[in-house]
């Protein structure tokens, strides 16, 4: 309950000590086409975020979503915290639209339970697309425990690649690759995955983030060896609290809710087939509001159907 009241409030706490300052966007840089890294002043969430966590924000207040994020990185000297997130939908491109000195109405956080983190051993971690970025903290925590880390990036092309840098800085071993082949190799992650498990040892624990999909594939590309699976869902989300149930997952046959119960889950133990199709509950309404917000922004017009990816974790 304390948690809870805690992480309410926090934001006005914020604003009280720190007054207008609080969540001014310190940096902004577009990664890709519709790729976004943003870091934003949060001192106390820099400070007691872990491994795993997340975010929910609006980028703002007039009827404005709220929508759950990732902390890809943190710097605790700083008070600062970043986020990385795709264009996918009206609220994101709102966000997307406010540049350096700009504020962010309202953040909560750090929300979720954090990724447990030991001496494994050999530990791999894969990250599809977006996804990458929520994983690093984890590469970063797995490592600094001891492991061996692996890890295996995955993208459409190599445009699309992000935080390859970063993870060179922690993993023992880095594979990445497009579906494209325009960088890296020209595989789905699931094949160097199971390249990985048929090695001796096999991978002690493994982690995947990205999309729904992706996930699910992963957990049956590990289940062959059976080596441990975490998976991270960012479902649709309200309130962060678990009183909204929009976020209610089966797993193993129990109602879970991932903003107070994950955001990681043995993979084993998700139904992704339940969890993929509650996500598309409101697809024709997200289509209409970001077709409105283009229009609102001035951007070119969205079309149903288009290019944009499914909402991925941590985006």
């Amino acid at each position: 309950m304390f948690i809870l009241i805690w992480n309410l409030f926090l934001p006005l706490i914020l604003l009280y000590v720190r007054g207008i300052d609080v969540n001014k966007i310190i940096a902004k840089k577009q990664l890709s086409a519709d790729v976004y890294e943003m870091t934003v002043e949060a001192p106390l969430i820099a400070r007691a975020r872990k491994a795993g966590q997340f975010l929910i924000l609006q980028a703002d207040t007039d009827w404005g979503e709220r929508i759950p994020l990732t902390i890809a990185d943190a710097d605790e000297k700083a008070g600062t915290v970043t986020m990385v997130f795709q264009t996918v939908g009206a609220s994101t491109h709102k966000l997307a639209v406010l540049n350096e000195g700009d504020h962010v109405e309202n953040i909560l956080g750090p929300l979720g339970n954090p990724t447990h983190i030991e001496k494994f051993g050999n530990v791999v971690c894969v990250g599809g697309g977006i996804g990458v970025a929520p994983l690093f903290p984890i590469v970063q925590a797995m490592k600094t425990a001891g492991n061996r880390v692996t890890v295996i990036i995955g993208a459409r092309n190599k445009d699309l690649v992000i935080f390859e840098d970063r993870m060179r800085n922690y993993a023992d071993e880095l594979i990445i690759v497009t579906d494209d082949g325009s960088y890296g190799r020209k595989a789905l992650v699931t094949e160097p995955l199971k390249e990985s498990c048929a090695l001796s040892p096999k991978p002690d624990m493994s982690v995947a983030i990205g999309p729904p999909i992706m996930m699910k594939f992963c957990v049956a590309a590990v289940k062959e060896f059976n080596v441990p699976i975490m998976v991270s869902l960012n479902t649709i989300m309200i309130d962060g609290t678990g009183m909204c149930g929009g976020c209610r997952v089966n797993i193993g046959g129990e109602t879970k809710f991932v903003c107070v119960d994950g955001p990681e889950f043995d993979g084993y133990k998700v139904d992704f087939e339940n969890m993929m199709s509650r996500m598309a509950a409101y697809r024709e309404r997200e289509s209409s509001d970001h077709h409105a917000c283009h229009l609102g922004l001035g951007l070119e017009p969205h079309m149903a159907g288009g290019t944009s990816a499914p909402r991925a974790a941590g985006t």
